[in-house]
């Protein structure tokens, strides 16, 4: 007998192993990994394409190392996050002035606003006293601007009552998770800004206005526009040594005060360091400053065209009472 004939079961037994751990590897992988799957709004001809995110541990926050680091990216973190969905693309005003406006939506369902179904008992947003894109387009596909958090978390309140599904905002650890996409660079796509261009609207290319939804490469889960066009709203309050609590899993700071809040992905008026997966800005009163309304709206931001967001849904539903407390919205100024 060769040595070949001999060793050939060996082989054969190693390769069965391997193949075994492989299959068992992937089917856990999907498993955890929700389905990607495409939200219908009814009464609406609009829709919502979720990425499903599987959840894992990643590290949150830029080494000390990294070019343009500020002090509010660290120290970094380990954080373990459960699986979620995330929109595919950034809210578009089509479908957020179909939440905004009571009777556009009626009319959608075909019936009077006095029976409109679900959605009839979810507060609106008062009607702006200006075009509110300020002439940067609002129809096909053009992401929404100029809306506060609290606008933002009642859109995801309006959704919820929609669809029976529990969508909010990512939680920063969740923007962030997403946003790298398995990368620990300072771009998803690399080290250097070089390439930035191809994923993103900024300064450099964006001919001071954002762009509809989708035009530029997305990340490698799926994402479009995690990178500049507008800037996006988290769910969290803004602490800047909020890093220095390691270990957490699906951290979250719960607003408990008017400012900050942490907005992320830099905008198109940003320059490349502001677009990084681990920068961090927190919203000032500054945003709504020419608000000439007293009070000021708890609406609308009008020095904010660069300001909007997107949905994400977590794979287990929360109970009823958990919901009702996310969308309690404690100061509405934000």
């Amino acid at each position: 007998m060769s040595v070949f004939q001999r060793i050939q079961p060996i082989f054969m037994r190693l390769s069965f192993v391997v193949l075994g751990f492989l299959l068992i590897y992937f089917s856990a992988f999907t498993q955890n990994k929700p389905k990607d799957y495409t939200q219908t709004i009814s009464g609406t001809t609009h829709k919502l394409d979720m990425i499903g995110i599987l959840g894992g541990k990643f590290t949150m926050g830029s080494p000390e190392g990294e070019v343009f680091r500020k002090v509010d990216e660290g120290p970094q973190r380990t954080v373990e996050l459960s699986p979620f969905w995330m929109a595919k693309h950034e809210t578009t005003w089509d479908l957020y002035l179909v939440f905004q406006n009571k009777e556009l939506e009626a009319q959608a369902l075909k019936t009077d606003a006095a029976t409109e179904q679900q959605a009839d008992a979810v507060a609106r947003p008062t009607k702006p006293y200006v075009e509110m894109s300020f002439g940067q387009g609002k129809n096909d596909g053009f992401p929404v601007c100029n809306v506060t958090q609290f606008a933002a978390r009642a859109f995801c309140e309006w959704l919820y009552k929609k669809t029976g599904e529990f969508y909010r905002l990512p939680t920063e650890a969740e923007w962030e998770y997403a946003a790298r996409a398995g990368s620990d660079t300072p771009y998803y796509f690399g080290e250097s800004d070089s390439n930035l261009e191809e994923y993103g609207w900024f300064f450099d290319n964006s001919d001071g206005a954002y762009k509809k939804v989708g035009q530029k490469k997305p990340n490698a889960w799926g994402l479009y526009d995690m990178y500049g066009n507008v800037s996006e709203w988290t769910s969290d309050q803004y602490i800047a040594d909020v890093y220095k609590n390691e270990g957490v899993k699906n951290p979250y700071v719960a607003p408990t005060t008017v400012y900050p809040h942490v907005i992320r992905g830099g905008h198109w008026d940003d320059d490349p360091e502001k677009l990084r997966s681990a920068a961090r800005t927190p919203s000032t009163p500054r945003l709504k400053q020419q608000d000439p309304q007293i009070p000021k709206s708890d609406w609308w931001l009008t020095d904010a065209p660069f300001v909007g967001f997107r949905v994400v849904r977590p794979s287990v539903q929360p109970s009823k009472e958990e919901i009702e407390r996310y969308f309690v919205r404690p100061p509405k100024d934000m």
